[in-house]
């Protein structure tokens, strides 16, 4: 266990490789989030000042990566309180951008219909999510965006790992409820 402690102190004393090694995932989740490419990145870096300021307070009971997220977690939770632009209520009054969406659409030669039916779907769970509650939409895309497993997620939240797993279970509950309401 010290191994790993001294590991991860030394990977945070590293300010650059720690950016570069996790960078992409607390942006996007920031951006999947918050929806403006612009608060994502601020919301990233002050999730990396913040952990490099308090790196000394890390106690190493989690892996860096759930660390980041639970920093970055939070952050996006201040700033959805702060400047009251939660990505989801803004997702309802504008379109979901499918163009950015893309890449989690397979395309291995499919017909321009199944294509077209996939972006309907996606669009449909997008919307489906924006009726979620803050932490059921945090479970839901650190799950499904991030595709972080139970207990990475509990420590990303500071939830326990059965609290994660009823928001879950709610969240999809409530996803295919809404999705079959709609076709």
């Amino acid at each position: 266990m010290i191994a790993a402690v001294d590991r991860s102190a030394s990977e945070i004393d590293d300010l650059d490789a720690l950016v570069r090694l996790h960078w992409p995932r607390v942006f996007r989740f920031a951006l999947a989030s918050l929806r403006d490419p612009d608060a994502a990145g601020s919301v990233a870096q002050d999730c990396f000042l913040k952990a490099y300021r308090s790196r000394d307070r890390f106690r190493g009971e989690c892996s860096t990566e759930a660390w980041l997220m639970r920093i970055a977690v939070n952050l996006i939770r201040d700033y959805a309180r702060n400047r009251r632009l939660q990505f989801w209520k803004r997702a309802r009054t504008s379109a979901v951008d499918l163009e950015a969406a893309s890449p989690w659409i397979p395309d291995s030669g499919a017909s321009p219909e199944s294509g077209a039916m996939a972006k309907e779907q996606l669009a449909a769970v997008w919307n489906a999510a924006g009726g979620l509650s803050e932490r059921q939409r945090t479970v839901f895309l650190l799950r499904f965006v991030e595709d972080l497993d139970l207990l990475e997620i509990a420590a990303a939240t500071g939830m326990k790992e059965g609290t994660v797993k009823v928001h879950l279970f709610r969240a999809l509950q409530a996803v295919r409820e809404r999705i079959g309401r709609s076709q």
